[in-house]
C-alpha cells in the first residue's frame, strides 16, 4: 500500500534523509527503529507531506503523492499521529475528535463506535478539555482523532514516549487490533524495543539518515538491532 523508494530530504544544506525506502502492506505493522536524530520523524514528515523530498518518489496504492498537500494526502487516506500528540488543549475531547471530519465526507461525520471500545477514557471524558487530560490520555485522543478520519494508512511518531506502562499496554493493544482487521498499513516509529518488537511483522533500522539494517519479524531479535538503540 505504501512504496517509500530512494527518498532524499534536506532541511536548508543539512540532508536528513538519504535514499531511504520502506514498504508497507495492510495487515502489517511496519517499525521504524533508531537513535534520537537520526531520520525517523523526518521520513514520517515525508511521508505525511509535511516536508519536500528532493529525490525519490512517495507512492501510495498506486498514486504517487509527491507535490500532494497534507490535506490532500489526509483525504487519501493518510493519517499522522505526530510526536508530541498535538491535541488542541482548549478544545473538548469531543471536538478534537471532531476535526477529523474534515477529511472524510459527510455520511462519515461521526466518531466510530471502535474508537470508544479502544480508549472507553475518552468517551467518560468526552466534555472535558484536552489539555485537562494526562499524557497517556492525550495519546489516546491523538490515535482516536486520527482513526476519525477512516486511515488506510497510520502512522504514529513514538506513541510511548512519556507514557505510563498501563496506556502503552492500551494503545498495543489498540495497534495490534488494528493490524488484525487487515485493511490498515501501520508505520510505527519507536525507539522502545520490547513495545516494537511485540508489535512488528517488519521493521528498518536507521542511522545517520540512512537504512542500515531490516527485515521481518524473526530478524528482530539480535543484538545487531538493538546496538542502534543505545546510546
Amino acid at each position: 500500500m505504501l512504496a517509500v523508494k530512494e527518498i532524499d530530504l534536506f532541511y536548508g544544506a543539512a540532508q536528513a534523509l538519504r535514499g531511504v525506502t520502506v514498504l508497507a502492506k495492510p495487515g502489517a505493522v511496519t517499525c521504524v527503529l533508531g537513535r534520537n536524530g537520526v531520520g525517523k520523524t523526518s521520513l514520517l514528515r515525508a511521508i505525511a507531506g509535511h516536508h519536500p523530498v528532493s529525490a525519490g518518489e512517495v507512492a501510495f496504492g498506486e498514486k504517487s503523492l509527491i507535490g500532494l498537500a497534507p490535506y490532500d494526502r489526509a483525504r487519501a487516506g493518510v493519517a499522522y499521529v505526530p510526536q508530541g500528540r498535538e491535541i488542541f488543549p482548549l478544545l473538548t475531547v469531543g471536538e478534537n475528535l471532531q476535526t477529523g471530519y474534515a477529511c472524510v465526507g459527510s455520511d462519515e461525520r461521526f466518531v466510530p463506535d471502535e474508537v470508544f471500545e479502544l480508549f472507553p477514557v475518552l468517551k467518560s471524558m468526552i466534555g472535558r478539555r484536552g489539555g485537562d487530560l494526562s499524557g497517556g490520555q492525550q495519546q489516546q485522543l491523538a490515535i482516536g482523532r486520527a482513526l476519525v478520519t477512516r486511515p488506510k494508512l497510520l502512522l504514529l511518531d513514538e506513541p510511548t514516549e512519556g507514557i505510563q506502562p498501563s496506556i502503552i499496554k492500551d494503545i498495543g493493544r489498540a495497534i495490534d487490533y488494528l493490524r488484525k482487521r487487515g485493511d490498515m498499513a501501520i508505520v510505527l516509529v519507536e525507539q522502545y524495543f520490547d513495545f516494537a518488537k511485540e508489535l512488528a511483522d517488519s521493521f528498518i533500522v536507521m542511522e545517520r539518515g540512512e537504512v542500515v539494517a531490516s527485515g521481518g519479524k524473526q530478524e528482530l531479535e539480535g543484538t545487531d538491532v538493538r546496538k542502534y538503540l543505545t546510546v
